[in-house]
């Protein structure tokens, strides 16, 4: 049997990129300013860097799945010129009320719903209560508490958060996500060693 890893389960829009509404293309997708870093040091502290993103876009016919999977390879590559490998990519292309009929469903992989984590935790051998959600909706939070990861971490990129959002998280937080993760690293050790 395969030794579990910790992840670091990250939301797309957002959190890695500026969530400009229904990004699909490369001259509209932005990365947030340090995350690139952030992701390079996780990953240098031992962690899976896991993407989980729900793409209703896709449903709702606002873009393709082609054109998000074309988005997805460049974004894939320009963190790997970057030195951040990412471990896998995970997305739900559906939503209930889509207009295309092949994506219009409930599923169990569109966030709340925790069906890309445990997705990734199977075929990754992901240790999910060492597991981080960096997400900056209540969505990943909720998906994060359904799938067993250890601690929810709630960014802050520039859209309103609810107050739900706030109660369901484990940390708040203003800063990229490696200082983050930092932060609640040294309040365990603080509390715990």
């Amino acid at each position: 049997m395969a030794k579990s890893v910790p992840a670091i389960f990250l939301d797309r829009d957002g959190t890695i990129n500026v969530d400009h509404g229904y990004v699909h293309e490369i001259d509209a997708f932005e990365f947030i300013d340090g995350v690139i870093d952030a992701m390079r040091e996780l990953k240098k502290m031992g962690y899976a860097l896991v993407v989980v993103t729900n793409q209703s876009g896709i449903a709702r016919g606002k873009f393709t799945e082609a054109q998000f999977e074309t988005l997805t390879e460049w974004m894939d590559w320009s963190l790997a010129d970057r030195d951040v490998d990412l471990d896998g990519i995970y997305y739900c292309p559906h939503h209930p009320q889509g207009s295309i009929e092949e994506f219009r469903q409930v599923c169990d992989c569109r966030k709340p719903h925790p069906g890309m984590l445990i997705s990734a935790r199977d075929f990754l051998h992901i240790d999910m209560a060492a597991s981080y959600m960096v997400g900056d909706k209540l969505e990943d939070m909720q998906a994060a508490a359904a799938a067993n990861v250890g601690t929810k971490v709630l960014v802050r990129t520039g859209k309103p958060v609810t107050a739900e959002a706030e109660n369901a998280a484990d940390c708040d937080v203003k800063q990229p996500c490696r200082s983050a993760i930092g932060d609640t690293e040294a309040a365990k050790n603080k509390r715990y060693g």
